[in-house]
């Protein structure tokens, strides 16, 4: 795991300044701080930060083949590089070392740009082809390691991180027109960044840059599906599910280093644990961080695994007292625009692990390989409501909100969300994937950005990704669209810039491009048993884990903000000012004293707003 940089000048007769180089390299350090290493040839520069993971001794980067034609810095790891390795041998191959690095030079060797299709991991990588005067920019299939770019000064500049860009020259010009769909989905959607002109190569694409300029391509995608023919016998899909699983576990235990798993007491990571508590022959390393509120504390189910399992648990805390902190540090390490509160329990656990060991596993993906969000109960639900007769749909909502009003606060935030349910229950999927992203109400957002000009909707925006999904059910769809856009944008995007931020590796078994393409093509019905969420897991690994997790409700990574904000040292946060200039002033008072008191939760769009208001410094 490490961080990389490169300057690709289109003229041969150029020189790429090292110095700038340099820069770019030394501003992403904690994403490698164990070393750095060049390559400076002409027209073509690379950087790269180290954070030493496999193959200690010999593994350092820039890595070059024997008559050193080619030249590679990497960000990520191949975790199937044993066997390639062997594979190549056969094919006639040495090896100088021992690391996966260098695994995919010989794999280029020998298979050329087909050589992805045979990794198994996560990757960013620039190989360099002095033969053939070529840059080869390569991200793996689900978008774990990050890779932006731009075209600037005729140089293609690109980095694990847009900051880098920025240390070069690059003009940090903002699109706000892209506010209203930031403020939906709190997340800037790639390819796009919110900057003109700096971009984020797709999961699965690769990038080939020459003299000519550049071009992007597709190498690998979702499997096409028979919906009406979709796996469905049981025993057989969960047969080849835990087969997969456990060999995705496996295989991602494979390290030079210290490492451990992170324990939130869910069904995912808990089942993680669970597989590697067998195949270790060392006790697990599990690490949990828990909050005061025992409302988004799940550390006492955390302690249920790691006392089945024998693992040495550490456990932590998150406190409001640092939230100032947080928002810096978030400000600093996402370089855009990014609401996603969950970034704050995620670096305190990372912060927490780093300091016993250098890689995790962890639970990222399972909900999506599983079919396990709520969302995926509500389209089922939906179905069913559509039955009703229509004078029942509009008067239950109605009934919900009278309810409401004559309510407690905390019964209030209940009964708000089961009239929304309601609500958006006869929606389109369209309408009910943006009022489902959104924290507040579409018309508020609207009425907060109205100011601002060439403004790209939100509808517009997920009717042109809903146009070009090739599944055809709403189930299936909400599923393509959480591998394609949730997790590339949001999810991954959060766990790799705060684990980086600790220097700390994270792998994600569930993401395996083997068990996705198995569990794309496995029937919804088998999925959602019922209602019953990740009844695959649970027929499966799930039978190991203590029986108080199976019927624990769900309650994700979330932050106590809404309480959090009404303190009063939360005060100097709201003011704003870069994002009242350009946005509805009164809208966001109105929103802050809704939290404040107590009417509506609007925590996590108020920290939303703190990092948009960060960004437009």
């Amino acid at each position: 795991m490490c961080g990389i940089t490169g300057i690709f000048n289109f003229s041969k007769d150029s020189i790429v300044d090292s110095e700038k180089l340099r820069k770019m390299t030394d501003i992403i350090r904690h994403r490698g701080p164990d070393g750095e290493g060049f390559y400076l040839n002409q027209n073509i520069g690379l950087g790269h930060r180290r954070l030493s993971i496999i193959d200690l001794a010999t593994g350092d980067q820039p890595m070059f083949n024997d008559d050193k034609s080619i030249v590679i810095v990497l960000n990520g790891e191949i975790y199937n590089y044993i066997e390639l390795k062997e594979e190549l041998k056969k094919l006639g191959h040495h090896f100088r070392t021992t690391s996966d690095t260098e695994v995919i030079i010989r794999a280029y060797e020998e298979w050329g740009l087909d050589c992805q299709q045979r990794f198994n991991g996560m990757w960013a990588f620039a190989l360099w082809d002095e033969k053939k005067q070529q840059l080869l920019l390569s991200r793996d299939r689900i978008g774990e390691k990050p890779l932006n770019y731009t075209l600037f000064d005729n140089n293609l500049i690109f980095s694990s991180e847009i900051k880098s860009l920025f240390a070069y020259g690059v003009p940090r010009e903002i699109r706000p027109e892209l506010i209203e769909i930031y403020l939906v989905l709190t997340n800037i959607p790639g390819p796009d960044s919110f900057y003109k002109n700096i971009f984020k190569l797709r999961p699965a694409h690769y990038i080939i840059a020459n003299a000519s300029g550049i071009k992007e391509h597709k190498y690998w995608d979702l499997p096409a599906i028979d919906e009406k023919n979709m796996l469905s016998n049981k025993p057989s899909i969960y047969e080849e599910f835990a087969y997969l699983f456990e060999d995705a576990v496996k295989i991602r235990m494979r390290s030079d280093v210290a490492f451990g798993a992170f324990l939130s007491g869910g069904l995912d990571s808990s089942s993680i644990v669970a597989l590697m508590s067998k195949i270790s022959p060392h006790t697990v390393e599990t690490f949990t961080i828990g909050f005061h509120q025992k409302k988004f504390d799940e550390s006492n189910l955390a302690r249920l695994v790691a006392s089945k399992f024998k693992t040495n648990h550490h456990e932590g805390t998150v406190s409001p007292s640092k939230i100032m902190e947080a928002i810096l540090r978030s400000d600093f390490h996402f370089d855009e625009p990014f609401g996603d509160s969950s970034a704050i329990p995620v670096h305190q656990v990372s912060k927490f692990a780093a300091q016993k060991v250098k890689m995790v596993l962890c639970g990222d993906g399972g909900d999506e390989v599983l079919s396990g969000y709520p969302s995926y109960a509500g389209i089922k639900f939906s179905h069913l409501y559509a039955q009703l007769p229509l004078l029942i749909q509009k008067t239950l909502p109605k009934g919900v909100r009278l309810l409401s009003g004559i309510s407690s606060n905390s019964i209030r935030y209940k009964l708000n969300q089961v009239e929304s349910v309601f609500e958006t229950a006869g929606y389109p999927l369209v309408q009910r994937l943006y009022n489902k992203a959104a924290f507040i109400p579409i018309p508020v957002i609207k009425k907060l950005t109205a100011a601002i000009k060439d403004s790209i909707s939100i509808e517009d925006f997920y009717t042109d990704m809903l146009n070009k999904i090739p599944y055809q059910d709403d189930f299936y769809k909400l599923m393509y669209t959480h591998f394609k856009h949730n997790l590339p944008d949001d999810y991954l995007v959060k766990v790799d810039r705060m684990s980086m931020a600790n220097s700390i590796e994270t792998r994600a078994p569930f993401l395996d491009h083997r068990l996705i393409e198995f569990m794309v093509k496995v029937d919804k019905n088998v999925k959602l048993q019922g209602w019953e969420r990740k009844s695959i897991l649970r027929h499966t690994i799930g039978k190991q884990l203590p029986p108080p997790l199976l019927h624990a409700s769900k309650k994700g990574f979330t932050t106590p903000l809404r309480e959090w904000f009404k303190e009063d040292t939360a005060s100097p946060l709201f003011d704003l000012t870069n994002l009242r200039s350009i946005c509805n002033s009164e809208t966001i008072s109105e929103i802050i004293d809704e939290n404040a008191k107590g009417t509506m939760d609007n925590g996590n769009f108020i920290w939303a707003l703190i990092m948009l208001d960060k960004a437009l410094k």
